[in-house]
């Protein structure tokens, strides 16, 4: 469920940062798209693993990306690249997800 979750948080991030402006296309729309698909590929990554201290690593650094991403809408929010109902929707799923 968790992984399906941060997928979905994923392609919606995709598809808003499409939206971004061109100057931004190598530098935080990079970024961000990063921070997000790092989260459902180090879930995907550490249920595969075969002891809970591995799968705990991976799920760290999955924790980690979504706090990245959990930063970088609130710079595109300020930066007014992201509409603020947007930006806090996108915040709330973060945050359950990290839950």
């Amino acid at each position: 469920m968790i992984w399906q979750r941060s997928h979905l948080l994923t392609l919606n991030i995709y598809r808003i940062s499409k939206k971004f402006p061109k100057v931004e296309s190598m530098a935080l729309t990079y970024q961000i798209g990063k921070a997000a698909y790092s989260i459902p590929t180090n879930i995907a990554g550490g249920c595969e693993r075969k002891t809970t201290p591995q799968l705990k690593s991976f799920l760290n650094i999955a924790a980690g990306s979504a706090a990245e991403l959990h930063y970088q809408l609130i710079l595109f929010k300020d930066l007014l690249y992201l509409p603020r109902a947007i930006s806090e929707e996108l915040i709330q799923e973060i945050l359950e997800i990290k839950k």
